[in-house]
């Protein structure tokens, strides 16, 4: 089970509990929240399931404002938390900050790029699982227009667009693909009406087959495309069974696995560098009950003879992170 504390008292509960509580782990997850259905909903599952196997008990914050990422970070440092895991890229440049003054604690910065020795920076091959989603939805798509639709408008998200586009094209050359962000700021991770909004206008272009990596901006375009009866594709958990039979795949990102093995290795947690690509099954499509009706078995063969040809190295995905350009998507 979870140990629920408050950001203000979590130092003061540790020190009362002395040297048991020095030896929990941390997690903050990120704005949005930890029961967003996606990025955080991922993290948490991944400490929940490490709760349960071990009994152990690990200390959390979902933040509500950008000011409270450092204090966050130094207040469990401080508390004795070990290791301290944050969710999203935008907890860099606080981890820089703080790590330096806490050499004996591990931090876990995901999907950051934080480079110091206490600290382990994951991230994740997304525009390979993006690749097979796209195939998915060109084999799906009827009209031949199919639309993505991003949170906050960032190379990370651009790199899921960029990788979806590949996986589409590679299926259907001629295949039209609508791809906008719902912003500029943190506040497009959280803004189902804006997602809904854009849902309606890329149908209006014609897409039937719409791919949301939103956060829980995303919960928005699945509920419309739903609604309007076309395919949606859910991201980094599993939300097929959002909308049965409506939601085409969810492109998995395993941040669930990241955060379990973190808290597992806890204080003993090995730094650097760490990338989960399709190979080692860091991404991928989900497949299960909610979908096995719209998947057909062209769809299926399709996306295993990518992904082999990915993990054998003759289909190289264009990773909009390495240049900052995507040769087939323009933005």
């Amino acid at each position: 089970m979870t140990l629920m504390k408050t950001l203000m008292g979590a130092a003061a509960a540790i020190a009362m509990t002395a040297g048991a509580a020095a030896a929990e782990p941390a997690v903050i997850f990120d704005l949005g929240g930890k029961f967003d259905k996606s990025f955080n909903e991922a993290g948490y599952n991944g400490a929940q399931r490490w709760a349960e196997e071990t009994g152990g008990k690990y200390l959390e914050i979902e933040l509500q404002s950008e000011a409270q990422r450092e204090q966050a970070l130094r207040r469990f440092a401080e508390a004795g938390a070990n290791p301290i895991v944050t969710m999203g890229f935008a907890m860099t440049t606080p981890i820089e900050t703080v790590a330096p003054d806490y050499p004996d604690t591990k931090f876990v910065n995901i999907d950051g790029w934080a480079n110091l020795p206490n600290v382990l920076t994951i991230s994740f091959a997304e525009h390979e699982g993006s690749y097979l989603a796209g195939v998915m939805a060109a084999e799906a798509s009827e009209s031949g227009t199919v639309g993505f639709i991003g949170g906050m408008d960032i190379p990370l998200i651009r790199k899921f667009a960029c990788g979806y586009a590949q996986g589409v094209k590679s299926v259907n050359p001629d295949a039209t693909v609508i791809s906008n962000m719902t912003g500029s700021t943190p506040e497009a991770w959280n803004d189902p009406v804006k997602g809904g909004e854009l849902t309606k206008a890329q149908i209006s272009g014609g897409a039937d087959v719409i791919f949301a990596a939103a956060g829980g901006t995303g919960v928005g375009v699945l509920q419309v495309a739903a609604d309007e009866g076309i395919l949606s594709i859910g991201v980094d958990s599993n939300q097929n069974h959002l909308h049965p039979g409506k939601v085409l795949t969810s492109m998995l990102k395993r941040v669930d696995v990241a955060v379990y093995n973190a808290l597992t290795a806890g204080a003993d947690l090995e730094t650097g560098f760490k990338n989960l690509n399709l190979a080692a099954e860091g991404v991928g499509v989900a497949m299960d009950d909610n979908n096995a009706p719209i998947v057909t078995a062209e769809m299926t063969a399709a996306v295993d003879a990518a992904s082999a040809a990915i993990i054998a190295g003759d289909v190289v995905v264009e990773n909009y992170a390495d240049a900052e350009a995507c040769s087939v998507l323009d933005f």
